[in-house]
């Protein structure tokens, strides 16, 4: 068998890009990677000038999964936070099998569990069941919300010098990473030999109030910006408006509210936050390096 390594998602969508950051940092180490897209674009092409084998498919379509699994090793699944993961997992499970896949480094949220406080994170655990059963090495990567889609989520307002999200008060601590970060890990127990074949690993970048995500924008932007806390109801209909799936509205819904009603959790991500940081081989990236990046 070769070390051909399967990146799903390998275009970058809109929620953190991790499959396209996965497949250049793969190939920067020389590992091949044979690159999953929907569509044959520009995106596929840069990634083809790097050296990645391209294919064309779609993760709910039986078929064009098991032909992409044909021949590979190892298999990056990240499903973006919409319908259809646990069809997606039970369709990569058996595809995988039948490919004799040895390691699936599979991305997630930071909690799952049947009892975790999103539809998306029960689905999630229920999808890790499913890869775990499948024999395939199933390494669980859970992320915290990406430093990406917070910029995604503050953008609308920032220009009027205003954070506005159902987040409560101004002490609510907010978990965060850059998907540079996560992919980084990724690509490590990708290309490892020596991580353990099964496994979980939860990732935190950084550890913030909400206070401190207004001072790094004022800081960054060089102008005041003031939170401004809206209802529930009145984020979702913004997020509706907005173009945002139903399925990534009530997910995101129900993670604001986890994070406004949860006792003090800052030990546990700062526990989490040292292991990526161990995990990654380097420091992670801080909110404000990420805004003046992207600046």
């Amino acid at each position: 068998m070769s070390n051909l390594v399967l990146v799903t998602g390998a275009a970058g969508g809109r929620q953190g890009k991790t499959g396209r950051r996965v497949s250049e940092m793969l190939l920067a180490r020389g590992v091949p990677v044979r690159a999953f897209l929907r569509r044959i674009d520009e995106r596929a092409e840069r990634l083809r000038a790097l050296g990645a084998e391209i294919v064309e498919g779609d993760l709910l379509d039986i078929q064009s999964v098991r032909r992409a699994a044909r021949g590979v090793s190892r298999v990056y699944f990240a499903y973006p936070v919409q319908e259809g993961l646990l069809d997606a997992t039970a369709i990569m499970a058996l595809a995988a099998r039948e490919a004799g896949v040895s390691r699936l480094v599979d991305l997630v949220m930071y909690r799952s569990s049947p009892d975790a406080p999103t539809p998306r994170m029960r689905q999630n655990y229920l999808s890790e069941q499913v890869f775990e059963w499948a024999g395939i090495g199933a390494v669980h990567v859970g992320a915290t919300v990406f430093y990406e889609n917070l910029r995604a989520l503050a953008a609308p307002t920032l220009g009027q010098g205003l954070l506005r999200l159902p987040w409560g008060s101004e002490n609510t601590v907010i978990p965060l990473i850059a998907a540079e970060d996560v992919a980084r890990v990724a690509a490590g127990l990708l290309s490892s030999p020596s991580v353990p074949a099964n496994g979980e690993y939860r990732l935190v970048g950084a550890v913030v109030t909400l206070r401190d995500i207004v001072r790094t924008f004022e800081r960054v932007l060089g102008r005041a910006v003031r939170y401004e806390p809206i209802s529930d109801e009145d984020w979702r209909r913004g997020a509706l408006g907005a173009g945002l799936n139903p399925h990534a509205v009530e997910h995101l819904s129900r993670l604001w509210q986890f994070f406004r009603e949860s006792d003090d959790r800052s030990g546990e991500y700062a526990s989490a936050a040292a292991a990526t940081e161990q995990l990654a081989g380097r420091r992670s990236k801080t909110l404000e390096e990420f805004l003046r990046e992207s600046d």
